[in-house]
Parts: structure tokens; sequence; C-alpha cells
């Protein structure tokens, strides 16, 4: 489970999607300062405009003139889940509810895949709309369906649906945080988390997986840097000049991005950087925690001057330096959303370092007119 309100790729696909969205919104959301050449793009991260249809885990897809969000909705540990949930947005700043993909209420107490709807994906790919939920079934010795929890999946000739359920569960164990991804050869991938990372090939019109899902990346295995120790989740792939980028989230020191490569779509896969490439961690995480594999670290106060080895400084521009170079290859339409993405950066072309000052104590600069929840991104020209 995606323990904060981002989804693992989640905290960085929220940036991508933001980019992604300057050479779209062109009206309410982004604006032209002439003078100085700059796009002004603001959004509103849906999670947290509205209590009432406010989700975590969310997922973003663009259809026509249209976004579309889906997430986990609350509540989310305790008390009936009330099921899987579809907002709109004409600009990324005002959402509404769309409709409910899956309506908890109307499901018989037999429905195998009643209980908890964490984090629900939608992929457009062979011409028809993919719904992936997390789930299981709500009985008397399990309340909230975790003994049952693993994938299901469903499709729709339209985003909105209505979705039939195709297959599931995918998986003979818990697993969560499915993601698909479609190569340009046409074949499909599925992806997930469950105390590490799992793959396999999945043929979608049946729904069902071809050979077995493995886990390729343990949460406790001796090859993890100390930030990954304790718990991985939330994977999401791109392809990009015959390059597999995964993302992926780690909930040790707080919840960050981390991002693997390989040649091949089920690797092997080798971390892309050393550390995160985006992210927040708490507010009492020392350096000692990650070396400790996640335990508890030594009393040192926040404020304290940091020890060898452990420079945030440092770290922060590497992420952002990170985020920037690949800001090229994310913006260019993948295979699965191609059509979607009217325009993208150039082949090769190098994305300016963003302004210092959109970001403020490490952080990206908040901006709070208003006290309207939006984030403010500002960029040269030449990514439009």
């Amino acid at each position: 489970m995606r323990f904060l309100l981002l989804k693992p790729y989640v905290a960085l696909a929220a940036l991508w999607v933001s980019l992604a969205a300057c050479s779209q919104a062109k009206k309410t959301a982004a604006s032209v300062d002439a003078a100085g050449g700059r796009h002004t793009f603001r959004y509103t991260n849906p999670i947290t405009r509205d209590t009432a249809i406010s989700m975590r885990d969310h997922f973003i897809i663009k259809v026509g003139r249209q976004w579309f969000a889906t997430g986990t909705s609350m509540p989310v540990w305790s008390g009936p889940n009330p099921g899987v949930r579809l907002l709109v947005s004409d600009d990324l700043i005002h959402w509404r509810q769309h409709s409910w993909l899956i309506d908890g209420k109307k499901l018989p107490a037999s429905c195998p895949y009643n209980g908890r709807f964490w984090a629900p994906e939608i992929h457009y790919i062979q011409k028809k709309y993919w719904l992936t939920v997390n789930s299981g079934q709500v009985t008397a010795e399990d309340p909230k369906g975790m003994k049952t929890h693993s994938v299901w999946l469903f499709s729709s000739d339209k985003v909105t649906g209505p979705y039939k359920l195709v297959n599931g569960p995918l998986t003979p164990h818990y697993n969560n945080d499915a993601t698909l991804f479609e190569d340009e050869d046409g074949q499909t991938y599925l992806y997930c988390s469950g105390n590490g990372l799992w793959q396999a090939k999945i043929d979608l019109p049946t729904g069902k997986l071809v050979g077995e899902i493995k886990q390729f990346r343990g949460a406790k295995d001796a090859n993890n840097p100390g930030w990954m120790v304790g718990g991985i989740e939330g994977p999401f792939v791109l392809k990009r000049d015959g390059t597999y980028f995964m993302f992926f989230s780690t909930w040790t020191r707080g919840y960050e991005v981390g991002l693997l490569r390989s040649k091949s779509p089920l690797g092997p896969w080798e971390l892309a950087a050393p550390e995160p490439i985006f992210g927040t961690r708490k507010r009492e995480y020392r350096a000692e925690m990650a070396r400790n594999g996640g335990l508890q670290p030594p009393a040192v106060h926040r404020y304290s001057r940091p020890l060898p080895g452990n420079r945030p400084q440092r770290h922060f521009r590497r992420a952002r330096r990170a985020i920037v170079e690949l800001l090229p290859l994310l913006l260019r339409p993948a295979p699965s959303v191609a059509g979607r993405l009217a325009e993208s950066t150039p082949v090769g072309h190098r994305a300016p370092a963003l302004p210092q000052r959109h970001f403020r104590n490490r952080r990206p600069h908040l901006d709070r007119t208003n006290r309207a929840p939006l984030r403010q991104v500002s960029m040269s020209a030449g990514l439009a």
C-alpha cells in the first residue's frame, strides 16, 4: 500500500504529469509571460482540494480534452471502502466527481473483490481501457479482505465505463499497486508490489498471466541501499530510447521515489541512481536510519549538524538534476499514450534547470495565492 497521499511513481509521476501537461493546458492552467518567454503552469492536486472527493494513490489519464483521475478513496484503513471513484477536470485545476467505476454499496457480500479497492489505474491499450483494482473479499473473519487481497482486471470501451470484469485474482497471493505496460511490439506486462516488486507478461484479452509471476526485487534484498530497506512499492514503467525505466516508491525514511532501468521489460533491473530522485523525508530522519536498515536511529536532534556522508543539499541537487535530465525523455509519448500527448520535447533536447526560487527548504514551491492549493512550475519556452 502506498502510505502517503501520492502514488509511487507517484511523487515523480505527479511532477511528470504536470510538466507533460504544460504543452497541453493552453488556457486556464497555463499562461505565457511574453516578456520573459516562460510558461507558468498551475495545477491542483486532486487528493487535497476537496475532502469530499479526496483520494490517495491517484492515477491521472488524459482523454480528448479532459483529464480523468482515479485512486484510493477514503477511508483507507477503517470502515467500508466506498469503491473506485472517477474524477474529471477540464483544466487540471478544478476537479469534480464524475462517477463510481465500482460502487462498493452495490456489490453483494459474496463478491470476491468487495474489500479495500486500493490504488486503481486506467490504461489505454489495444483500443480499450483497462482498469486494474487491488482488492479482496470481506468476511466476518477478514473484515478488510486482506487475506485474499490481490489484483483484478476490468475493461471498457470508454474511460468512463461501464467496466466489465476480465479476470481475477490475477495472482495466487497478496499483491498490490498493479500497473500495466504495453511495449512497442504489442506485448503487455503486469507489475505490482507485495513485500517487494513483481512482474509477469499478461494476455489482456483473457486477463491471464503468461507464465508465473515472479518477485524480482525484495524489500530486504542484500543489495538494496539503506533507503530501500523496509518497504518498496508502486512500480510504474516507461520506455525511452530502448531503455525501460521503472519508478517505484519506498517508505523507509519518509516517502521517496527511486528509479530502476533495464534493457528488457522483465529485467534484470538495476538502480539508475544511487539515491532517490524525488520525495520527502520524515522530520526526525537522519542518515543512520538508512544505515541501520530502517530501524530507529540514534537520538540526534533534527537541526544538528549533518554527519559525514549525510549531505542533503548535495543529494537534493543530484535528485533535481536527475529529474531535469529525464524530462526530455518523459515528455515524449510512450506507445501506450501515443496520440494523447500532442506535443513533446524534441529528441536530444536538454531541459534547462528549474529556477532555484521554486524550491524552498529543498521542497517544490507551493503557490498559496488565495489559499488555493496550487503548485507552480516555471520553465523556459523551449519545453513547450
